[in-house]
């Protein structure tokens, strides 16, 4: 059995670039941040961002440049994909994609919110480590 599947939620890093291949089809790509926090042996918190480089196709494209922006909260669930060519200058590049195939837009922001203010909303939300106790009281629903 094989399997090719992600989930990312995070938040829009870059513009939307919106585009039309020469067959009609849309094509959006975006990069998505995902930030991951722990605590060290030490007990100092770390943190470490990864950038995804995003590729929607046809109506999901569409919708994507529409509604979201840099900033918005995304959740992407799609596959990865690694894709070579030869750039004008005769070097051959690489690069890996998550192409989606669906997507949930996260809460809409409030009109003037920025990103910083966004960061603290979702510092604001309790983050479990590995090995915590949970206590079932705990969980608000």
């Amino acid at each position: 059995m094989n399997l090719n599947k992600v989930f990312l939620i995070g938040r829009i890093a870059t513009d939307i670039e919106m585009r039309s291949t020469p067959a009609g089809q849309n094509v959006s790509t975006f990069s998505l941040v995902t930030n991951r926090k722990w605590k060290d042996k030490s007990g100092q918190m770390q943190e470490d961002s990864q950038f995804h480089r995003i590729v929607l196709w046809n109506r999901l494209a569409e919708i994507a440049s529409q509604f979201l922006s840099k900033g918005s909260l995304v959740m992407i669930e799609g596959r990865i994909q690694n894709r070579n060519w030869e750039g004008k200058d005769g070097v051959k590049r690489y690069t890996t994609e998550i192409i989606g195939e669906s997507m949930q837009m996260g809460p809409k922001g409030q009109g003037g919110e920025t990103l910083k203010q966004q960061e603290k909303q979702d510092d604001d939300i309790p983050v479990i480590e590995d090995g915590d106790e949970i206590d079932i009281k705990d969980i608000p629903f």
